[in-house]
């Protein structure tokens, strides 16, 4: 691959990391076609083996994102038809706020639901924390997946 074409893939990663942060991109996806795309062009078993290793760490972080905010949810209490309340405002506020409207639907999601459920505030906001941490845990394991992934792929190309 040329080398222009090099930095097209790492500006489709870097990218992509943004869009873990930032959720208007699906940024594992971006990350993982840009290093496939490029395994296509390169051609060679070191380029595939990079880019199913790659794609790998990708699938492991997606689905750590889900799994482990969820359960530290599951384990303080929160029952499963507020995350489901969150995750549909959340889609909501995607659509409605720009760039930070899912995870600010989400969170309201959880608090509304909780607060329907509970009796006052007081008892509804724990909930709404722990679902902000949650949020956040589950940005940061795709940031961490998509950094690394990349890091994977700059690893071998720079090497190729």
């Amino acid at each position: 691959m040329p080398a222009w074409g090099e930095w097209l893939v790492l500006l489709a990663c870097l990218v992509g990391i943004v869009g873990t942060i930032l959720p208007v991109l699906p940024g594992s996806v971006l990350v993982g076609g840009a290093i496939v795309v490029w395994a296509v062009v390169e051609g060679g078993a070191t380029a595939w083996v990079t880019a199913v290793l790659a794609c790998a760490i990708l699938v492991v972080g997606y689905v750590l994102t889900i799994l482990i905010p969820g359960r530290r949810m599951s384990a303080a209490g929160i029952p499963t038809r507020t995350l489901v309340v969150g995750g549909v405002l959340g889609i909501a506020g995607f659509f409605v706020v720009p760039v930070v409207g899912l995870p600010l639907g989400f969170v309201l999601g959880v608090y509304l639901a909780e607060r329907v459920r509970l009796p006052d505030h007081a008892a509804a906001w724990p909930s709404t924390v722990e679902a902000m941490k949650g949020t956040g845990l589950s940005v940061l394991i795709g940031l961490v997946s998509t950094v690394l992934a990349t890091t994977v792929w700059a690893a071998v190309a720079g090497l190729t």
